[in-house]
């Protein structure tokens, strides 16, 4: 949904090159996260009842590295126009906190081992900063 409503919003604004950034970078980290979890194929933990149900592979969690994609990517961007130091260093403590608490409730519903969510978490910011870098 953040995603959606800021590519819509670079789009109205006439910020093709920064919508195409955020569109590719997003679908770009989902095609990988599929890709990683397909080629190592680890099982979801099974120590203690899920408190969700979860069908997909675990390795690395989806949700840790789409979180880091989506809102390094989007935190960065932001930060690029904000006005003062304050506000930008406010800007990426939130995308840095989100990114962490989304990770961290992963582990704790009992789907994902730790170890899932700090490849996600490396993955997704391994692919922003390449995505940056190129744009």
């Amino acid at each position: 949904l953040i995603t959606t409503a800021t590519v819509i919003y670079l789009l109205l604004i006439r910020r093709r090159g920064t919508a195409l950034l955020i569109f590719v970078a997003v679908a770009g980290g989902q095609l990988l996260s599929s890709l990683l979890k397909v080629g190592v194929d680890r099982p979801r933990p099974e120590l203690v009842s899920h408190l969700v149900n979860e069908t997909s592979l675990s390795f690395p969690s989806g949700h840790a590295m789409l979180s880091a994609v989506t809102y390094l990517t989007l935190g960065s961007l932001a930060a690029r126009f904000l006005p003062g130091r304050t506000t930008k260093v406010y800007v990426l403590f939130l995308a840095v906190l989100t990114t962490v608490l989304v990770g961290v409730s992963r582990v704790y519903l009992g789907v994902h081992w730790p170890s899932d969510v700090l490849a996600g978490w490396c993955a997704g910011f391994a692919w922003a900063m390449l995505c940056w870098l190129v744009a």
